[in-house]
């Protein structure tokens, strides 16, 4: 975790020339966040998460669902990428394809044919697998998953308005085909 945060600092240095007042705070509050776990672990053997919850069962169940939307989001992503780089190749070869006439290709079986924006769903699944660790007490936890629902809702509007754009006649067969 920590060398995730670091790592993107690090970037954020390299791109930008500098490291942002967020980008700092986010990295000393999760140290501490972090530290606080490993040096206090005997205190976290007695939160409700181990006593009352059946040994993490709230985690466990998050755990459980973000595994599910990682699986969907980055087999989907990868998918994806793959058929773009080498459509021949013995990884995405057997995917079926619409031809455009403006010479590319949409997928039509695999992940993408089973929704069009099946990556937005995996990436949904993870956002709300973070909420469910919180369990059910309040909808202040699940504030996360609601704001990405909307903003996922309105770019797949948005994508699919530059879509019929760039696609013309052929996203609305496409559209009837996933």
């Amino acid at each position: 975790w920590m060398l995730l945060n670091i790592g993107q600092m690090m970037k954020q240095q390299q791109q930008l020339g500098y490291v942002s007042g967020s980008m700092l705070l986010v990295n000393i509050f999760q140290a501490i966040y972090v530290w606080d776990g490993i040096f206090q672990e005997k205190a976290i053997l007695t939160t409700m998460d181990i006593t009352t919850d059946g040994f993490g069962f709230m985690l466990l169940f998050g755990i459980a669902i973000h595994t599910i939307g990682y699986l969907i989001f980055r087999g989907a992503n990868s998918q994806k990428d793959a058929f773009r780089r080498n459509p021949n190749s013995d990884q995405v070869s057997h995917l079926k394809f619409m031809q455009t006439k403006r010479g590319t290709k949409l997928l039509t079986s695999g992940w993408w044919g089973m929704a069009r924006k099946i990556n937005y769903t995996g990436d949904w699944i993870m956002g709300l697998s973070w909420c469910l660790t919180c369990g059910f007490g309040s909808i202040v936890p699940y504030f996360y998953a609601i704001y990405f629902l909307i903003l996922l809702i309105h770019r797949s509007i948005r994508d699919d308005h530059m879509c019929q754009q760039k696609y013309g006649d052929d996203w609305n067969t496409y559209k009837k085909l996933v």
